[in-house]
């Protein structure tokens, strides 16, 4: 189902009978070009993923219902309100949904929305990419382990019905090269290979991602599947925001999210990030994620300089447009990103000052 230069719109495609198979969103329109490849044999290799670093600092969550508080799992006690700057912005929260913004060392700007658990297709991802990377960690620049495709992730490189990437069956890939398959064009095929390679099955592999949001306090979060198909995966901003924190601590995955654009095995395509957002403003990530159940999605991250200091703000809008289609989601959901980020570009400098 389901993580940013603009491609044009994609229409949904109808579900086959019997199981929920909603187009993502993410890369739908990679599709024409994915078949292109059915008969290419030749691998190339990825781009190099962009160093990023983040900053260290406190950090507070954004959680609760429609009132804004520090959310479980988050570096102050629960129901602890947010940063005292935020008193004196005025953001342009969604009308639709659920949003949460926090910043690096100063805490929650807020949360709204009635935090009430959502299908959040492929940022269903971000987890994934964060067990992998628990499980095996990786250096910044490093390759990470090698891993066999196998057949089952080769056959569903070219699915008419779900975002997937091509890999071929026998072929070594680096961890790295994987994740970035996975992240940037939201490779369905490639997050399930994956979730195999670590845990033997998916299911183990879900049981790891409910038991790693457990233990971040996420507890409003349900993990179903490791690529976000199942709509039944669901979770609420704040919670979302709390696992984004987490992860966007591990370089190697900051990397990753960073890659604007990444070439897949096959001769001369390229596939562009699915967060229009990257490159602009700031954006250093995060990931989309968009189908008919869950509307539009998308965490990101942005750094800005705030009171001399070079700070990592991170942002999830939820449930955008949710009932339509995919691309009118995603659309949705980057529209409400995008205004929440310009309004903080210009008033936090502002009220980092007077606080």
């Amino acid at each position: 189902m389901p993580a940013v230069p603009a491609v044009p719109a994609v229409p949904a495609v109808p579900p086959p009978t019997g199981r929920e198979v909603l187009p993502t969103g993410d890369g739908v329109r990679l599709r024409a070009r994915l078949r292109r490849l059915r008969h290419r044999s030749v691998l190339v290799p990825l781009t190099a993923a962009v160093v990023l670093v983040a900053g260290t600092g406190g950090w507070y969550a954004a959680g609760g219902g429609g009132r804004s508080t520090t959310a479980p799992g988050g570096d102050g006690s629960p129901g602890e309100g947010v940063a005292p700057l935020a008193r004196s912005l005025h953001l342009p929260w969604p009308r639709e949904g659920q949003a949460s913004v926090a910043v690096e060392g100063i805490g929650s700007l807020g949360t709204r929305g009635e935090q009430k658990p959502v299908p959040i297709a492929s940022v269903t991802k971000v987890m994934t990419a964060y067990v992998i990377l628990q499980d095996h960690p990786m250096r910044a620049d490093a390759p990470g382990a090698t891993v066999v495709a196998d057949q089952r992730a080769a056959d569903e490189s070219y699915s008419s019905v779900e975002t997937t990437a091509p890999v071929l069956a026998g072929r070594e890939y680096t961890q790295r090269r994987l994740l970035e398959l996975m992240m940037v064009p939201s490779g369905n095929n490639v997050a399930r290979l994956l979730a195999r390679w670590d845990a033997g099955d998916e299911k183990a592999f879900v049981a790891k991602m409910n038991r790693t949001a457990a233990g971040l306090g996420m507890r409003a979060t349900t993990y179903t599947g490791v690529s976000g198909m199942e709509a039944s995966t669901r979770s609420t901003s704040a919670d979302q925001l709390t696992l984004a924190r987490a992860a966007m601590k591990d370089p190697a995955f900051r990397q990753i999210v960073a890659v604007a654009s990444v070439t897949a095995p096959g001769a001369g395509v390229t596939f562009r990030n699915t967060n229009k957002l990257l490159g602009h403003d700031g954006v250093i990530g995060l990931k989309t994620g968009s189908s008919t159940p869950a509307g539009g999605n998308l965490v990101w991250a942005t750094r800005q300089k705030i009171a001399g200091a070079d700070r990592l703000v991170l942002g999830v809008v939820l449930h955008q447009r949710a009932g339509t289609t995919p691309a009118e989601g995603s659309a949705a959901a980057h529209e409400a990103s995008r205004a929440l980020i310009a309004a903080l570009r210009a008033e936090l400098p502002a009220a980092a000052n007077r606080a």
